[in-house]
């Protein structure tokens, strides 16, 4: 398969190890592109949640494919999160092609780039964290019962349906909370002179621009492989977010019409020939 080409790619929020994580079709996603630089923006392994009895095939798989992107000459950065805080120990760790630091700053075609996983905003995170903690274990089981839900929806012949981003996305305090994390994000950024500000950590996939009277700037959020299934990808000097929901359509769509896709363009190449000659 001809593997797209991107100069760099944010992945954030992956949450291995755990039940919510799409690990197959992130696989899916790596497997067709060939990025120049990973940039894996903390939550990559979920240390919190982690359990000794699960870590699937296909969640090994991910760390396999990302180590042989470093070997085939692909640069990696790991910012570590809060689930892999335990990480952080060995900040500035560097073997080979892969590193491991806290926070990033990129020239990105003579525009800064500033990256940094955003726990550090997180009050319930950095105050209470053992609150933070069983949190995210019922996240967890939400969506362990999220995904029974959708088996049976998709038997039914519907389509699929997230009860934590439905809870999300309809809770006040929840989207004043995102409010506010990309306010004071974007207000530190201009007030550091950055023209891109990267995040992760609140799973709300993102390209916005902010001002404020003191300049503006380019705020991003990576999203995750939980709910959303996203990713960050720059790539000749434009920034663009990635939907694996868009993708997994626009795959079948060009599996099913692939002859005829083929047919047309060949006559539309032809014409063109005849033409020129």
């Amino acid at each position: 398969m001809l593997k797209r080409s991107v100069d760099l790619i944010v992945l954030s929020d992956i949450h291995l190890g755990t039940f919510g994580c799409h690990a197959q079709e992130l696989l899916n996603y790596l497997n067709s592109i060939q990025p120049k630089k990973i940039i894996l923006n903390g939550d990559i392994i979920d240390i919190w949640q982690f359990r000794k009895n699960y870590f699937p095939k296909t969640h090994l798989e991910i760390i396999k494919t990302l180590i042989e992107f470093s070997m085939s000459g692909s640069e990696i950065v790991y910012i570590t999160g809060n689930h892999d805080e335990m990480l952080r120990k060995l900040s500035d760790f560097e073997i080979g092609n892969i590193k491991l630091v806290d926070k990033l700053i990129l020239d990105l075609d003579g525009k800064k780039a500033w990256f940094f996983h955003g726990d550090v905003f997180d009050i319930s995170v950095q105050n209470a964290k053992w609150i933070a903690k069983l949190g995210g274990w019922g996240y967890d089981f939400l969506i362990l019962g999220n995904r029974s839900l959708n088996f049976f929806l998709m038997k039914l012949g519907k389509e699929k349906y997230s009860l934590s981003k439905k809870i999300k996305n309809s809770v006040k305090k929840a989207v004043k909370f995102v409010d506010d994390f990309e306010k004071t994000a974007t207000d530190l950024a201009i007030e550091n002179g950055y023209h891109y500000v990267i995040c992760g950590h609140i799973h709300q996939p993102q390209i916005s621009r902010k001002v404020n009277k003191n300049g503006t700037c380019l705020y991003l959020n990576s999203g995750d492989w939980v709910e959303n299934l996203t990713a960050l990808e720059y790539h000749n000097k434009r920034w663009e977010l990635f939907h694996y929901s868009k993708f997994e359509k626009d795959s079948k769509e060009s599996s099913s019409n692939g002859p005829v896709d083929f047919i047309s363009a060949f006559a539309v190449f032809s014409s063109k020939n005849m033409k020129s000659g």
